[in-house]
């Protein structure tokens, strides 16, 4: 069985599901992904708010920290 490819549009929209009251084992039942990607979503594109009230994801830190390196 080969891995599926998601857009991060598909992904952010199943995090905010989740944010909204959805639990992870109903998105994933509801979209066919494994409850674990689910759970790899909600990590990465859960949002952090900072002390100046800006807002950023785990997945956007993540791409900083490479640039960083590639600097």
């Amino acid at each position: 069985m080969s891995a599926r490819k998601y857009d991060e549009d598909f992904k952010k929209s199943i995090v905010t599901l989740y944010q909204t009251g959805k639990s992870q084992s109903q998105l994933s039942k509801k979209y066919g992904s494994s409850l674990s990607t689910v759970s790899i979503w909600v990590k990465q594109y859960s949002e952090v708010k900072l002390d100046d009230n800006s807002v950023i994801s785990a997945h956007q830190i993540k791409e900083l920290q490479k640039k960083k390196c590639h600097a």
